[in-house]
């Protein structure tokens, strides 16, 4: 066979070689620039998995279900109601703070109501926080499908804790329907919880950004608490740890408490939370809370020359002013600074929350924090308060959170983890 014959094959092989090769380097560049969204395998809570399997892991059990407002499927369908739809023998739900409707303000007890005419709910924030053990006695297990934020002190997580150990004293089951951390690419950050200084704010051992969900924090507390507890967990399907809870295609954020409307909130909540230890105010009452803090007393355009200084990641902040309609400050001026993100990837909410601290105390010593022990609750110890008013550098407090962190991690069971 001469090179002439076997030239025209070779040619038309390698041809079609590079055009698959191409097709291929096509259709890589197509996925890579669709949105992340478009990209992303849809998202199935808990409840939807549940719902898919028609709800038999709770057949033939009595059963009640703690939850609100934003425990929905991914069609934005009422968990209790898909449950009663299915003839789940559901006696009863439970609400905790923020009331069943998520619209009652932080801190304010909740009563007991009922809903869809007359199933009632019985409050996990008012004369107690805990279920009560006779009414454990009706039930088979109990169910906990709340939407979390992914910082220790927002006290969903607590009222697992309590539900929890509830459930182990009186010998029945609990169940969570995992939902997404929305903040859990953000990096772990903040102290742990010192002994005598756990809380309603601070009930669980965690990272104050602690970058896990619902059901892997049930695990840990089961692993560390609750080792004879009966617990399941209805893991979520096509759940990544490097997505915000915005990012999935057709998964519903629904406002889980009156001011964190939205992720972007969620994420900078961490970052301003702990000024309700302070006299500053932390924007609730006005269209921004946790975006914007302020006080009468502050220069904003000397806090945001002091603040960019510190050339912090991901966020921008420049002066604004506010009157607040409620809470701190209520009916005056105040002025401040409103917090904007720009890359959520580089956001370090904590790293954030001490410069900001730093700065406030430098400026205005002594008439910042104020409650110390409440601060004290939020951080999980007095260190974090001490070293900001000690006017520590701020890489000495973060390498203090870091090595708190990094025993944290060497210690942490490794089955806790569910997701990649």
């Amino acid at each position: 066979m001469t090179e002439e014959t076997l030239h025209p094959a070779a040619c038309s092989y390698c041809a079609q070689k590079v055009l698959r090769l191409i097709s291929l380097c096509t259709f890589a560049l197509l996925f890579l620039f669709l949105p992340l969204s478009l990209r992303a395998e849809i998202l199935r809570c808990g409840i939807d998995r549940l719902e898919a399997s028609a709800f038999k892991e709770l057949s033939g059990m009595r059963v009640a279900l703690i939850t609100n407002v934003a425990g929905v499927n991914r069609n934005g369908e009422a968990d209790y109601l898909l449950m009663l739809r299915s003839g789940v023998n559901l006696k009863f739900l439970m609400a905790p703070e923020h009331g069943f409707s998520a619209d009652i303000e932080a801190g304010r007890m909740i009563a007991n109501t009922v809903v869809a005419n007359a199933l009632p709910v019985y409050s996990l924030y008012g004369a107690t926080k805990k279920p009560d053990p006779s009414q454990l006695k009706e039930l088979d297990i109990l169910v906990f499908d709340l939407q979390d934020v992914g910082s220790r002190c927002y006290t969903y997580i607590s009222t697992m804790k309590s539900a929890m150990e509830a459930c182990e004293e009186a010998g029945i089951a609990f169940m969570v329907l995992d939902r997404p951390n929305p903040v859990i690419p953000l990096h772990q950050e903040g102290f742990m919880v010192e002994k005598g200084y756990d809380s309603f704010v601070g009930a669980v051992n965690i990272p104050f950004i602690h970058a896990m969900t619902v059901g892997e924090i049930a695990l840990l507390l089961k692993e560390q608490r609750f080792k004879k507890l009966d617990l399941r967990v209805i893991t979520m399907q096509g759940y990544s740890r490097d997505r915000f809870g915005d990012e999935y295609q057709g998964f519903r954020f629904v406002t889980p408490s009156p001011n964190i409307r939205n992720v972007n909130t969620a994420l900078l909540y961490p970052a301003t939370v702990f000024l309700e230890a302070t006299t500053i105010s932390e924007g609730r009452g006005t269209d921004a809370p946790f975006l914007q803090f302020g006080a009468p007393f502050i220069n904003s355009s000397e806090l945001a020359l002091a603040l960019n200084a510190y050339r912090l990641a991901g966020v921008t902040v420049h002066p604004v002013t506010f009157t607040p309609r409620s809470n701190k400050y209520q009916g005056e001026l105040c002025h401040g600074l409103k917090l904007s993100l720009t890359d959520r990837k580089r956001f370090r909410p904590f790293r954030t929350a001490a410069a900001l601290l730093l700065e406030l105390e430098r400026l205005y010593p002594g008439r910042v924090v104020k409650e110390g022990r409440f601060f004290d609750l939020l951080a999980g110890t007095p260190r974090f308060r001490e070293m900001i008013t000690r006017q520590m550098p701020l890489e000495k407090i973060m390498e203090e959170s870091s090595r708190q962190i990094e025993q944290f991690n060497r210690t942490t069971p490794a089955p806790s983890y569910l997701y990649r």
